[in-house]
This record gives structure tokens, sequence and C-alpha cells, in this order.
């Protein structure tokens, strides 16, 4: 596979607009004193982020009609809430999360034998 010298570019290029869009607001804002509110404003980003991936994972999105609960990741994600409200431990959620999915894929849903656009699929993955 051959690269041109503009291909070259155009990604050193895109790689260093993204490097600086992710390191210049923290140069930035390290110099400066933030007024209290703006901090406890901005202490509430990490959680709402994180809301909004669960969100996305846990419903399934249907064009033109309301979104449908994707049981797989709903019954994985309990085992996974019991675990952050335990372990308060990001690593011990990830891991109990992956094997809670990994023990549904397993024994519950036989990915195999259903499409997942069936209409009879319980479960959607």
């Amino acid at each position: 596979m051959s690269i041109s010298l503009t291909e070259l570019w155009v990604i050193l290029g895109c790689g260093l607009v993204t490097i600086l869009s992710r390191t210049l607001p923290f140069i930035f804002v390290k110099q400066l004193t933030m007024p209290g509110w703006l901090v406890s404003f901005l202490s509430f980003v990490p959680i709402t982020i994180m809301t909004a991936l669960c969100c996305q994972s846990l419903f399934i999105a249907h064009t033109g009609q309301l979104a449908t609960l994707n049981v797989a990741n709903c019954l994985a994600a309990i085992p996974a809430t019991i675990a952050r409200v335990l372990t308060k431990s990001l690593l011990m959620v990830v891991v109990i999360d992956i094997m809670a999915m990994a023990l549904l894929r397993y024994w519950l849903i036989p990915i195999s034998e259903k499409s997942p656009h069936s209409s009879e699929d319980f479960f959607y993955l």
C-alpha cells in the first residue's frame, strides 16, 4: 500500500489538530483560577457523560419508533451497578460487567441460532 505525500500531510495535520484540541484547554485552564460555582458545575460533567454512554447501550433506537430496551445489556448492568456501589472501583465494574455479559451470551443468548434482525429475538445484540 502506498500513500501520497498529500495524504501523509493530511493524516499528520489531523493528528496535530486532535492533540492540540485535547491538550490546549488543560494548559490554559491550569493557569486560571476558576470560580467555585464553575468548578462545582464542571464536577457534574463526568457523571453526565457516563450516564449518556450507559443509556445509549441500554436502549435500541428504531427509526420512526420509540426505543426498545436492550435486555441483555440491562441484565449485565445489574451486577456492574452492584459492584460500583460496593467497591467504587472502575476496574471491578468493568471486569464484572464483561463477565456478566460473557455469561449471558454463553448461557442465555444463543447467537448462532437467531439472527439479530429476527422479530422473535428477545435479546438483541
